[in-house]
């Protein structure tokens, strides 16, 4: 090849990249303090016939036009603007109000879903926004899915009151749960790590099913969890909430938000939490609900620099966390570790600081680097009754993360590298399990993206562990769109992780079961790490019956185990953790079916069917305390804001749960299922202003109860003593209410 051949193919491709050269920038406008963003705003070249409008963030993309240089934007009731356009760096434009105009308003209004489908996106995923938090006793992120059927939240044990979730059949170590797309809860975190989050931090929350992205690790099997907290350059420069229930518990949140220059912005985000009250309803001397303090603080720091294209976010946190829980008559200072009376307390001191820096090609919007980096500092204290665990986990992870395009702006890749350092101390009674783990990967991750059609997302990465070895995983998604109504997708991958038996099962310490484990020569107790592959299909029709706007959605996950770390409590006053034997498989399906009643009244539910067969030692059985079967239904009411913006909220969402397997129990002995239950919640809500609203609820409104929860209650140093067998509450019906004002 000569010379002339490679001027060719260089003017050639700067020809195609110039002609891909697009303008990138918001539309907003000031609404007393607030900067809000403007939907629907017409952009356009002056004098041509290219244009577009913006999305619900303010947003838009517009090729550049050769014919004009001179960019319109208007918008009904605001004085419209033209523009000299000399480059294509992002622009933040302000509209101003039209106050002059005097028409007769013509409104045409469809309410905005707090939780829905994404129609877009390859992967399949839920976005829920802060308003859906709103609509229960949401305290933290445990307690954030009582109105999402496709999570299911439960509690752990009859001690410590921690609600636990599942996805797909399976439980939250399976599940990657991340804060701003880094790995959050895990390692030591797994037992309490969604109770550190408080509800009312969290911006937005995206639920994907199935093997998520291999941007973020190889850890995910049932799918991924990623929290959106608020940020201090559009968060309320003044927020308060304060909450109070029947069982004890209260609690403040507030955020303080200022912004130091037109680029930083800093927020100081503070929860508080307390419980004093000694509760025993079922009259089993235990507490139903423990007591309890945490101390919540978060400082965050934001830099945007949309012109130059830099974003810069810091964040700080501490949180200091104590339960006290056992008998009622347990007192710390004087029967700490009694034979006498049985007792438990949880300290846990937590440090956290993440730096995540952004930048995006003015020239090429494109196209964009990233750098995640995160430390964390987990240090938690604990005895049960005679037995204690120790564990301290210190954490490291970073990522470098390049963004651009293959040809066209429909195809785009993601590359990076990512580092993460665990390591961990664990003792349990003087009794050693401390380890190091080292991780280093690469992915890539191809996405074609044809909103008409069909779109996929094509991801494979390789990961260099110093105790698993070196591995691979693929993960592909696709999504096809038959018409602008129905969309099917599909996806398969794998998923890795490396059990951490004792912190992801906590509960059995609220036991006096013997823990046997399988040794073997693996670092991970002497067990293999786990490995399953995940397969799944959706189809989602959006159609109009009776006229009303209706969804209906078909999900079906199979996850397959080639390994599992088995959790064996199917003899009574043991435990047993070994490598999976046979087949293990958790087959999952839901169908779910939204209508919007009128625009003030919706209506959503789900039926879900939970497989999840695993081959034990004494046979196949379906996995102890998961339903089959469980259905769900939530109708949600907004009265129509008058003029100074008051209105009312009302919510109500019913839980039918169907039978659970229950393990060998010797004080029950032909008692092998728990009953089906359901179980009411609602919640009541009246705005005042944007300013203030109050807010009060019922949880449990029919007073469902476990009746007698801790197997040996009365004998708690007893060999069969138990109180991980959860299948119901233990507290009954909770009533609580709260006060919300913001500036």
């Amino acid at each position: 090849m000569n010379i002339k051949y490679y001027i060719f193919i260089f003017l050639f491709c700067t020809n195609i990249l110039k002609s891909q050269e697009t303008l990138k920038g918001k539309v907003v406008y000031k609404q007393e303090r607030e900067t809000l963003a403007l939907e629907g705003a017409n952009v356009y070249w002056l004098d041509t016939n290219q244009g577009t409008t913006t999305d619900e963030l303010g947003d838009f993309n517009l090729k550049l036009s050769k014919k004009s240089d001179r960019l319109v934007i208007s918008y009904l009731g605001f004085h419209p603007d033209t523009l000299k356009v000399v480059s294509n760096k992002k622009i933040i434009h302000f509209l101003k109000e039209d106050l002059s105009t005097n028409l007769d308003e013509v409104s045409l209004i469809e309410r905005k879903k707090t939780s829905k489908l994404s129609f877009t996106k390859t992967q399949n995923t839920i976005l829920v926004d802060a308003n859906e938090l709103l609509k229960a006793a949401c305290c933290n992120l445990s307690e954030s899915f009582e109105t999402n059927p496709s999570i299911d939240v439960n509690f752990s044990d009859a001690l410590t009151g921690t609600k636990q979730i599942n996805m797909l059949g399976l439980k939250s170590p399976y599940i990657l749960i991340s804060e701003e797309n880094i790995p959050m809860v895990r390692g030591a975190s797994q037992a309490y790590g969604l109770t550190f989050t408080p509800g009312t931090w969290v911006e937005s929350i995206q639920i994907s099913k199935g093997t998520g992205s291999v941007v973020n690790g190889f850890e995910s099997i049932a799918g991924q969890i990623n929290t959106e907290l608020k940020k201090p350059f559009t968060d309320n420069p003044f927020f308060l909430n304060l909450f109070g229930s029947k069982n004890g518990r209260l609690e403040l949140n507030t955020h303080l938000n200022k912004k130091i220059t037109d680029k930083w912005s800093t927020g100081l985000f503070i929860h508080l939490n307390q419980r004093n009250q000694k509760i025993d309803k079922n009259s089993d001397n235990f507490l139903d609900v423990p007591l309890s303090n945490q101390v919540n603080i978060l400082n965050r720091f934001q830099y945007m620099d949309p012109l130059k294209g830099w974003v810069v976010f810091y964040n700080l946190r501490f949180l200091n966390d104590q339960k006290q829980t056992g008998q009622i008559l347990f007192s710390p200072d004087t029967d700490k570790n009694s034979s006498i009376i049985w007792g438990s307390e949880i300290e846990t001191k937590r440090f956290d600081t993440a730096l995540k820096v952004g930048y995006v090609y003015p020239e090429y919007p494109y196209k964009s680097f990233g750098l995640q980096t995160a430390y964390s500092n987990h240090d938690q204290k604990a005895y049960y009754g005679l037995r204690n665990y120790d564990i301290f986990h210190e954490s490291f992870y970073s990522n470098l993360l390049y963004n651009s395009i293959l040809n066209n702006t429909n195809n785009k890749f993601k590359s990076g590298l990512n580092f993460s350092l665990d390591r961990y101390v664990e003792n349990i009674d003087s009794k050693d399990f401390s380890r190091t783990d080292k991780n280093l990967g690469a992915f890539f991750e191809w996405s074609h993206d044809d909103l008409e059609k069909l779109s996929w997302t094509a991801g494979i990465r390789v990961d260099f562990n110093n105790n698993i070895g070196t591995f691979v995983t693929p993960r592909l998604h696709f999504r096809y769109a038959f018409n602008t109504t129905t969309i099917i997708r599909l996806s398969s991958g794998t998923g890795r992780k490396a059990a951490n038996i004792f912190a992801e099962n906590q509960p059995i310490f609220g036991s006096n079961r013997r823990i046997y484990i399988d040794k073997g020569t693996n670092p991970f107790y002497g067990l293999s790490p786990e490995r399953a592959w995940n397969f799944g299909v959706s189809i989602s029709k959006s159609l109009q019956l009776l006229n009303k706007n209706t969804n209906l959605v078909f999900d079906y996950y199979n996850t397959r185990f080639s390994n599992q770390v088995i959790v064996d409590l199917e003899k009574e006053g043991r435990v047993s953790f070994y490598n999976l034997n046979g087949n293990s498989s958790a087959k999952s399906l839901q169908v779910t079916f939204d209508i919007d009643l009128t625009t003030q009244l919706q209506f959503k539910s789900a039926y879900k069917n939970d497989n999840v067969s695993i081959d034990y030692r004494s046979g196949t059985k379906q996995k102890q305390l998961v339903p089959k079967n469980r259905v769900f239904a939530n109708l949600s009411w907004k009265s129509i804001k008058n003029t100074k913006d008051k209105q009312w909220l009302y919510d109500v969402t019913l839980h039918h749960l169907g039978n659970q397997r229950l393990v060998e129990n010797s004080t029950l002995p032909n008692t092998t299922q728990s009953p089906s239950y359901s179980i009411l919640n609602m919640q009541l809500t009246r705005v005042f202003s944007n300013f203030s609203e109050i807010y009060m609820g019922i949880e449990n409104f029919g007073n469902y109860t476990q009746i007698n929860p801790i197997i040996s209650s009365e004998q708690p140093f007893n060999a069969n003593f138990d109180s991980s067998q959860v299948w119901a509450p233990v507290f009954g019906r909770m009533i609580y209410g709260g006060f919300r004002y913001k500036l």
